[in-house]
């Protein structure tokens, strides 16, 4: 039997690095450092406790709209972690994928996304999913328009099979840190059936034991999928009104 208490894919919106810093009265960048090296043991702990693929909302196509200094201060600290961190994601297993639109990123960004998912394309214990200049709405208009291209029927699975995460199953639970309640343009057509935890932790300080909260709120949940609970009368016909 199939163990469903714990989550095959977990997503992640890891937000509150600058708050995290502000309190501290640090600048912004320093509260990015500290949430690298809090997505570390967030994949440690997911490959531990068997959940095969993890994906991370990094940063979003929204954010070119902070300010420069923040943004450069980003993309530098990216490519700094991607030399830094790979070559022990790959001795623990890990298969890196960015996921999002790469026009405007960087040569040395895209050097550095190529050369992390070259090194780490066999690996199998773990999936970790960056999603980099990333937005929901661009993953559905982009997956419309190869589907258009192709000459193919706009059906969901056309779309579903050229979203960027079609690699991996959908997200069962997705995690929203820092306090705030709502998706954020992450994943819009992959989370339709996720359960949602949200956690009053800002990122940088997001542990195993937030984590576990989390799991164990999913395993609470009775996932339906639009059908009747079988935990209510044992049917499972089809039932969208509640």
């Amino acid at each position: 039997m199939t163990d469903t208490s714990t989550p095959h894919h977990v997503a992640i919106v890891m937000d509150g690095n600058g708050r995290w810093a502000s309190k501290r009265f640090l600048p912004r960048i320093a509260g990015h450092k500290q949430g690298v090296d809090s997505l570390k043991r967030c994949a440690r702990a997911c490959e531990a406790r068997g959940i095969k693929v993890l994906t991370v909302f990094a940063f979003s196509s929204e954010n070119w709209q902070r300010p420069q200094e923040e943004v450069s201060g980003l993309m530098d600290l990216f490519a700094l972690a991607l030399g830094r961190e790979v070559p022990q994601l790959k001795a623990d297993g890990v298969q890196l994928r960015f996921i999002g639109e790469r026009q405007r990123l960087s040569n040395r960004v895209l050097r550095g996304i190529a050369q992390a998912e070259a090194a780490t394309a066999a690996n199998q214990q773990l999936v970790l999913n960056v999603c980099f200049n990333y937005g929901g709405r661009w993953d559905i208009v982009q997956a419309a328009a190869r589907v258009a291209a192709q000459g193919l029927a706009m059906t969901e699975q056309h779309l579903n099979q050229r979203m960027a995460l079609a690699h991996v199953p959908d997200p069962d639970l997705v995690i929203r840190t820092g306090g705030e309640q709502r998706i954020s343009n992450f994943l819009l057509w992959q989370s339709a059936y996720s359960e949602f935890f949200f956690s009053d932790k800002l990122w940088p300080d997001f542990d195993e034991t937030e984590l576990d909260l989390a799991i164990q709120t999913y395993a609470l949940r009775d996932r339906r999928f639009g059908r009747v609970s079988d935990l209510v009368d044992g049917a499972s016909t089809p039932d969208e009104s509640n």
